[in-house]
């Protein structure tokens, strides 16, 4: 497999007034009443911004996100095998980098992370929390993946030479074993669930 991308394609935006609220009032307090300056500035940035969206229509709307992707047939032998180590990396850098948080249902995560009451944004004191969850649960699974061989945890054999194959099963843990793939298939399905959130 070989993938290859390029950077998105970037657009031209004026934020001359929405920095200067952002630093003077924070991300999302800003007073409905505006004053002089911040009328102003407002008005400036609209008028900035109808010129660069000439330029945008003109050159960087036309321009597209370049991909290549090369797939080879054993790729898709054990795809979700193949999948795992380029997910993995991505998911870590999606929470390093502190992305947005979608609304996580209740039933997606442990009862200690319910919300206990909504603010004015509709967001609450577990939020985040609940988003860092299931981020943590998706890069847990695929870790698991990626290791190849996770079963092995939860058995052990020792040499016999009496047995047919030369060893003899002597401890195995199939309940830990069946818990921990019921962990990993939920992980899998918040990925499946949560794929569109998947962005900073």
């Amino acid at each position: 497999m070989l993938v290859v991308t390029s950077t998105y394609p970037k657009r031209l935006t004026c934020n001359i007034y929405t920095d200067y609220m952002t630093k003077k009032y924070g991300h999302m307090d800003w007073p409905k009443k505006q004053d002089w300056d911040e009328w102003y500035l407002e008005r400036t940035e609209d008028m900035v911004q109808v010129f660069y969206d000439i330029v945008n229509w003109a050159w960087f709307d036309r321009r597209k996100q370049k991909i290549q992707v090369t797939i080879d047939p054993w790729d898709t032998w054990s795809m979700d095998h193949t999948l795992a180590p380029v997910i993995l990396p991505m998911l870590k850098q999606l929470k390093q980098n502190e992305p947005t948080a979608p609304n996580v249902d209740d039933k997606d995560v442990p009862a200690h992370l319910h919300p206990k009451g909504r603010n004015k944004w509709g967001t609450d004191e577990t939020y985040f929390e609940r988003w860092n969850w299931v981020l943590d649960e998706m890069i847990w699974a695929f870790e698991q993946k990626c290791r190849g061989n996770w079963e092995g945890d939860y058995y052990k054999y020792e040499d016999d030479p009496d047995s047919k194959f030369g060893l003899k099963l002597v401890w195995e843990d199939p309940e830990g074993m069946k818990k921990h793939q019921e962990r990993m298939s939920n992980a899998f399905k918040l990925f499946g669930k949560y794929y569109e959130s998947l962005w900073e």
